[in-house]
């Protein structure tokens, strides 16, 4: 154990050092295999879900019906090998404005919260702890966290170890403005965890829109960024600009990005993983049906090679201002429009 923390420091300070990854800095300093012998390399296997997002907190059947499509999804994805599940916002209810609203469902108001039925919404969460254990599945999933009233509950994601406990939660950070005006209490800041190595950052809702979020993930040494969302406000509206966002962080951060959305959705722009280069590792079908994509995670092959490894550490080079020594000042460069 003290050698693997030991190792596990090296790792940090290299990383620190040299702008790479978490995963490229190990590969660096894991010890040379003897032989024959491979060293363990083995990618991270990670599911995304697309599941059916219901919008009534206060129906009991909802809310039960919502945590059983959680559960199914969780056993498909560990039958696929899959050491880590990711869902969309609001995977075990994604309240509705109208049907919060106080002088809804014609108007959009403050939401009251007590229609909320939060004993059957622990009941499932508790659940999906319980099977998260039982799978060693890392569960990562949208829902509902309450607050002290009269303060409104967060938006946010749970974190589900394999060891069915709650690892950490992540607070959804830059509302939209119905959300902030109505719904909700914004979170405070970033959130990270660590699964066999592979540091994973999380956001939701409408943080695509925002670069800042991606390329704070990227200084905190993510290997990957989580993204849970039910999507625009219609259901087909603004679903490819949510994903070819999440695809320009992917590649601007060299970032494995996870994209998981809900399944009515699914048919505008399926869920799925995006590598570190932009591209598409794994997509659900485009049918809107609940389903998982599985990507392993593996940052080796080329083009990831030379993203994660060689991309980013010169973007955080020239961040710190490599170009400064460069500059120079020539009397011929005030001349405009001379050759």
């Amino acid at each position: 154990m003290t050698a693997n923390r030991n190792l596990k420091r090296r790792v940090r300070a290299r990383a620190a050092k040299t702008g790479e990854s978490y995963a490229a800095a190990l590969r660096h300093l894991r010890p040379e295999p003897q032989g024959d012998v491979m060293p363990d390399v083995s990618p991270l296997r990670l599911a995304t879900a697309q599941v059916a997002v219901r919008e009534d907190p206060g129906d009991s059947g909802q809310v039960r019906q919502s945590g059983h499509d959680v559960r199914e999804l969780m056993r498909q994805a560990r039958q696929g090998g899959a050491r880590i599940i990711h869902f969309p916002e609001g995977a075990t209810c994604s309240p509705h404005k109208r049907i919060m609203s106080v002088t809804g469902p014609a108007e959009v108001g403050p939401a009251d919260w007590g229609r909320a039925d939060w004993p059957a919404l622990r009941a499932e969460l508790a659940a999906i702890a319980r099977l998260a254990g039982e799978l060693r599945l890392w569960t990562v999933l949208g829902s509902v966290h309450p607050l002290t009233p009269p303060h409104r509950p967060h938006n946010s994601m749970y974190v589900i170890s394999d060891q069915g406990k709650l690892a950490t939660r992540y607070d959804e950070r830059l509302l939209s403005s119905t959300k902030l005006s109505f719904m909700y209490t914004p979170g405070s800041g970033p959130v990270t965890f660590d699964v066999d190595g592979l540091r994973f950052g999380c956001a939701m809702g409408i943080e695509v829109h925002f670069p800042e979020v991606f390329a704070e993930y990227e200084r905190l040494d993510a290997d990957a960024v989580l993204f849970s969302t039910t999507g625009p406000g219609r259901v087909s509206d603004g679903m490819a600009a949510f994903a070819a966002g999440a695809q320009a962080h992917a590649a601007t951060n060299s970032l494995w990005i996870s994209f998981a959305i809900s399944a009515q959705c699914g048919a505008a722009a399926p869920a799925g993983t995006i590598a570190p280069d932009g591209r598409w590792a794994a997509q659900c079908p485009a049918d809107g049906h609940p389903a998982v994509a599985i990507a392993d995670i593996d940052n080796r092959p080329e083009p990831i090679d030379i993203a994660v490894t060689k991309a980013r550490p010169w973007r955080r080079q020239v961040r710190a201002g490599v170009y400064d020594a460069h500059l120079v000042t020539d009397d011929r460069s005030d001349e405009r429009g001379a050759f």
